[in-house]
């Protein structure tokens, strides 16, 4: 059995995503977001040291960060959202699997940070231009892709997609930069209209209620 400790608003909603498309049975253990400082709540250090979600617990094993848990979960319960490795899509995947948490998150997390900054009346000089060009010039390269795709290797729902997913939410529903990135919006709608992200989208808004 599948045990996931699941913190709302967190990279933890990939995982939640992907086991309800997957059909595995699975435990859901929640956390909750300090309310004053939206951080983890020191419980989770108990299933690992480093106190972040999202974790899974398998077999008597604990796996952290979300890619690797999603290419584990995948090869093991649901080949089929991985294109084979002779496949011309498997360089793709492999790309954009890891794109999402490296090339996407970086830039849009500094400008997260940066604005709680400038909110608090920080003076900022380099980081300030430097997020911006990254962000607009990360989150433009994105766009131009997803405009001629349903998803983001080809036409068919790939591990690519859970990974991707959190980073178009952030930047359309927390940031607001929908219209900015209209095809990234429209990837987003799409993938809204999956049963499997509604599902998880349902659990995860129980956590705040």
């Amino acid at each position: 059995m599948i045990t996931l400790h699941h913190l709302n608003a967190s990279r933890s909603l990939r995982i939640l995503w992907l086991l309800e498309e997957i059909g595995e049975p699975y435990t859901l253990i929640r956390y909750q977001r300090d309310p004053a400082t939206r951080l983890a709540p020191a419980s989770l250090k108990n299933i690992h040291p480093l106190g972040k979600s999202p974790v899974i617990e398998l077999d008597g094993h604990v796996l952290v960060e979300s890619g690797a848990i999603v290419e584990y979960l995948i090869r093991r319960f649901a080949p089929r959202l991985e294109p084979a490795f002779s496949s011309p899509d498997y360089l793709q995947y492999l790309q954009w699997i890891h794109f999402a948490e490296s090339s996407a998150m970086v830039p849009v997390l500094l400008k997260l940070f940066t604005q709680f900054e400038v909110n608090a009346g920080t003076q900022l000089k380099f980081l300030d231009g430097y997020t911006r060009t990254e962000f607009d010039k990360v989150l433009g390269f994105l766009d131009s892709v997803l405009a001629n795709r349903t998803f983001i290797v080809g036409d068919t729902l790939s591990g690519a997609d859970f990974m991707l997913a959190f980073v178009a939410l952030t930047v359309v529903e927390q940031m607001k930069s929908g219209a900015q990135y209209p095809h990234l919006q429209a990837y987003l709608q799409r993938l809204a209209a999956l049963d499997s992200w509604k599902r998880a989208l349902k659990l995860e808004s129980e956590l705040d209620k």
